[in-house]
């Protein structure tokens, strides 16, 4: 404003208008500059704000997993308190076994004291027992029966001490051998749990270790992300930006580099002010004339104003041309906005991070896509339907 002043009064003094276009067209080249400068500080607003995003994602994820993994540390100590009740009650079955053992043991104790003196009567005598001769030596028939019955139960008395000392030998090296089975089994079970629990144990500390650092990175996103925003206030502070002029738009340099862009939007301009959004609205001739559109029924209308057919939904239009960088954004791209679901609303991309769309609460206007509601919705699908 100043330098128009000037140039006014730079009139009236010297009647040449030739100064007064001098310096609009330095103010022209400078506010294109700035134009320049602040629609690269946008974009890098716009890739900011998705890895920001992202890295909240990342935050959410890991939350979750830490909080899996403290369940899991919960459940683990549940089981280790089971496996030591069960080495409690095996340990109180290992003592009923040892007990049965020392029984046993006992018992082979005094076999083995019996048949030690067998032993001892068989050497006194030779080393075995006649049994003939104690059959011939009865005084009589009865005699000779009752030694015949008393030498059967003696032999089968014998053998059946063998049988059952073997026996209950094999049965304390059974019981032994279970026994020792079961203390490995607890043994092998508490080294596994303890182990496990201190796996799951480094598990959450390299989480928590994660954690942090993406709240780092989260902050440094934050400061990056305020930086950007600081500069691109003191660029907008130098140009008069209180209100969005569709003139001034149409009239872009970076939109008339490309005549097909420049058409596109200027067709689409043209229902600002004047339409309304109603969803599945756009699809028929009443709709179009009375300015009743969704936002992918607009774009789609809008690109068919340049002979571009394309579909009318967004699941179509997310398919459709070629994807593109936040880096790479151009006039005429257009852009997606994760609102009611994923890729939920689509615009035009206009440049200086601008974005022309049928808005729910406003009808065609144009949006700023670097603040508030739309720079938190924007999801980083951008597709180019018209090539350079």
């Amino acid at each position: 404003m100043k330098k128009k002043i000037m140039a006014i009064c730079t009139i009236i003094t010297f009647g040449s208008p030739t100064v007064l276009l001098h310096v609009e067209a330095e103010e022209d080249k400078s506010q294109q500059v700035i134009d320049e400068q602040r629609s690269k500080i946008q974009l890098g607003i716009l890739r900011g704000n998705l890895e920001l995003n992202q890295v909240k994602d990342e935050i959410e994820q890991i939350n979750s997993q830490i909080g899996r993994v403290e369940q899991a540390i919960i459940d683990n100590n549940y089981i280790i308190l089971e496996t030591e009740d069960k080495i409690n009650v095996s340990q109180v079955e290992i003592q009923e076994m040892e007990k049965e053992i020392a029984v046993l043991n006992e018992k082979l104790l005094k076999r083995n004291e019996i048949l030690k003196k067998r032993a001892l009567t068989f050497q006194e005598i030779g080393g075995k027992v006649n049994y003939l001769d104690v059959l011939l030596g009865s005084s009589s028939f009865e005699d000779f029966v009752d030694r015949v019955g008393a030498v059967a139960s003696l032999i089968e008395a014998d053998q059946d001490l063998v049988k059952q000392h073997e026996a209950d030998k094999q049965d304390v090296k059974t019981k032994q051998a279970v026994v020792m089975e079961k203390i490995v089994e607890l043994q092998n079970m508490k080294v596994e749990l303890e182990g496990m629990q201190a796996q799951i144990l480094e598990q959450k500390q390299q989480n928590e270790l994660l954690r942090l650092e993406l709240q780092e990175r989260e902050q440094g996103k934050l400061a990056e992300q305020t930086s950007l925003m600081q500069q691109d206030s003191v660029l907008a502070n130098m140009i008069d930006l209180n209100s969005i002029d569709p003139n001034t738009i149409m009239n872009s340099s970076l939109l008339i580099s490309n005549k097909t862009v420049g058409n596109l939007i200027t067709k689409g301009l043209r229902y600002i002010g004047n339409s309304v959004y109603v969803f599945g609205g756009g699809r028929n001739e009443f709709d179009i004339a009375n300015g009743r559109f969704d936002c992918s029924a607009f774009v789609s209308w809008a690109f068919a104003q340049v002979d571009i057919k394309i579909g009318t939904s967004t699941e179509v239009l997310k398919n459709t041309g070629t994807a593109v960088s936040v880096e790479e954004m151009m006039p005429g791209d257009i852009v997606f906005f994760d609102t009611y679901k994923k890729d939920g609303h689509v615009g035009i991309y206009l440049g200086s991070g601008m974005f022309l769309g049928s808005q729910s609460s406003t009808g065609v206007a144009i949006a700023n896509m670097t603040d508030g509601y739309w720079l938190e919705k924007f999801n980083g699908r951008v597709n180019r339907i018209i090539s350079e």
